[in-house]
């Protein structure tokens, strides 16, 4: 075996392209294949929509489409299909409780429209203001008659909500006393949910 003294020069001058081309089998480990790439750049999804103003819309259209929808089931009384809060038992309770009795407050908007009414009509007529004191202060003893009834009503229903459902049903985060009273002031033909039976005297089985 000779000795060539420019052998190491020739090794050195070897183009970089020829050794890169070596050891680019090595450095194709560890990389994903195009197939892994495709699949996963399937699964990335992005966090935030890329047309927000299309998403809130969207979002809006699906509430109203839901509260319509729940609108409609207390119109049809369907129990089923109503807001969750309508849907606890002891309020559906209330309900029916309230709407068995006959309560003073449900007239008393109806009342009070016709005693002004007819206060302003006979004092331009009669000019009298006699009359109309007289009118209005009958005007505050149908209120004052009216909060009597509805806390008579409340003190009956709040003991037998305590017995059916214990202490929770009557608590203040559950505004049962609110709920009762709003419902008690309304027009039966007015009020939301629609009541279950078309005449009073249904009560609640205890």
């Amino acid at each position: 075996m000779t000795w060539n003294p420019f052998k190491k020069q020739e090794e050195a001058q070897v183009p970089v392209e020829e050794a890169t081309k070596k050891a680019a089998p090595n450095e194709k480990k560890g990389r994903p294949t195009p197939k892994m790439k495709q699949a996963q750049a399937a699964g990335i999804r992005p966090l935030v929509p890329v047309d927000r103003k299309a998403s809130a819309k969207a979002a809006k259209a699906r509430l109203r489409e839901k509260e319509n929808a729940e609108y409609e089931a207390m119109q049809k009384g369907d129990i089923n299909h109503m807001p969750k809060a309508e849907r606890l038992p002891w309020r559906i309770y209330i309900r029916d409780y309230v709407d068995a009795r006959f309560n003073l407050g449900e007239w008393f908007i109806p009342v009070a429209f016709a005693i002004l009414i007819a206060s302003m009509l006979v004092t331009s007529l009669v000019q009298n203001q006699w009359v109309s004191i007289i009118m209005m202060l009958c005007m505050y003893g149908y209120l004052i008659a009216v909060i009597i009834d509805v806390w008579l009503m409340w003190r009956k229903l709040k003991a037998k909500l305590i017995a059916k459902y214990g202490e929770s049903s009557v608590s203040k985060g559950s505004r049962s006393f609110s709920y009762a009273w709003n419902r008690a002031i309304q027009m039966r033909r007015w009020r939301l949910p629609k009541p279950r039976y078309p005449k009073r005297g249904h009560w609640p089985a205890d």
